[in-house]
């Protein structure tokens, strides 16, 4: 199963991994990235998939 893992530390709350996959990621008013579904349906994972490439700070990985 497909994991996502976020990266406090470089996560920035841009909100691109919500736009990309919202039954997923989801930014607070205050910019602080929940992980809806840590473990994403396979039918979220190719736009989890974009969502990790598209981070601006790459503070998203996708563990398998």
């Amino acid at each position: 199963m497909t994991r996502v893992v976020v990266d406090r530390e470089l996560c920035v709350g841009s909100g691109s991994c919500e736009m990309l996959a919202p039954d997923v990621f989801e930014v607070d008013d205050e910019g602080v990235l929940a992980v809806l579904e840590p473990e994403p349906w396979d039918d979220d994972v190719p736009a989890v998939r974009d969502a990790v490439q598209a981070c601006p700070t790459r503070a998203l990985t996708l563990v398998d």
